[in-house]
Order: structure tokens, then sequence, then C-alpha cells
């Protein structure tokens, strides 16, 4: 029976070292919870910051993918100025290719017109003075087709050069607002 006194003594000491204090305990719970509040804090506030960031980069994202369509639909539009340019020069020299043409087929009947001519003459005189009229008639209608052909070729330069002249016109007009 001994025995059983022994272990009533050791029951107490045991529970209250089993039993936790009071103090110990509230004192780890206010740190751990300014803790997991300044966590929450800082993590409301990464949130806040990645939504800011994803919006601002949202916008800088469609600033750059409207530059980029702008940009390809000027560079279309100074390609169709450069063909319709081309097409305008090719369809010029064509026209004057042919006036070219012309102009050689008549000075051809012209020579021999000239050529028939003098061979008919009957004297010197008459040979001299018809080949004075015919150096005059061929001078006047060189200097005459000559007129033609630069009024025709300043004509043409400029019809091709107003579809680039008007690309430069909105280039300058675009990115003087840019500026």
């Amino acid at each position: 029976m001994a025995r059983k006194p022994a272990a009533t003594a050791a029951t107490p000491a045991i529970e209250q070292a089993q039993a936790p204090a009071p103090a110990a305990n509230a004192a780890p719970a206010g740190p751990f919870e300014r803790t997991v509040a300044a966590l929450k804090n800082s993590a409301a506030g990464a949130v806040a910051g990645q939504d800011s960031t994803h919006e601002k980069v949202n916008q800088t994202m469609e600033k750059a993918v409207k530059s980029a369509e702008e940009f390809v639909s000027f560079s279309q539009g100074n390609f169709e100025a450069m063909m319709k340019a081309g097409q305008i020069w090719a369809a010029g020299v064509q026209d004057m290719h042919k006036t070219f043409a012309a102009t050689a087929q008549a000075q051809v009947e012209a020579a021999m017109g000239n050529f028939k001519a003098l061979t008919s003459v009957k004297s010197l005189k008459e040979a001299m003075d018809l080949q004075s009229t015919l150096a005059r008639a061929s001078m006047e209608t060189a200097v005459s087709e000559t007129g033609k052909i630069t009024d025709a070729s300043m004509k043409l330069a400029e019809q091709a050069m107003a579809p680039l002249t008007a690309r430069v016109t909105l280039a300058v007009e675009k990115f003087a607002r840019v500026g």
C-alpha cells in the first residue's frame, strides 16, 4: 500500500507538467496573428501591384499593336502609291514611244520626199535653194518636236510623282501630329 501514495503524489506533478501555462499560450498568439495579418497585407499589396502592372502592360501592348497596325497600313499605302506611280510612268513612256515612232516615220517620209525633190532639180542654184528650204523646215520640225517631247516628259513626270507627293504630304501631316 505504500506504493499507492507514491503514485498519487506523482500524478499531480505529471498533470501539472502537462497542463499548458496560460501565459505561455497567450504570448505567441499575438505575434502569430500579427505575422499572418502582415502576410495577408503583403499578399494583397502584391496582388494589387500585379493587377496594376498587368493593366499597364495591356495598355502598352494595345498601343504597340495599334502603332504596328498604323505602320502596316501606312506602308501599304506607300506601296500602292509606288505601284500607281509606276503604272502612270509605264503608260506615259509607252505613249511617248508611240510619239517617237510616229515622228521617226514622218521624218523618214520627209527625207524620201526631200531626196525625190533634190533628184528633180535642174540647176545648182535650184538645188542650193531647195537644200536651204529643206534644212530650215527640218530645223523647225526638230525644234517643234523637241518642245512637244519636253512638254510631254514634264507632264508625265508630274503625273507619275503625284501619288508619291500625296504620300509624302500625308506622312508630314501624320508625323507632325505625333511629334
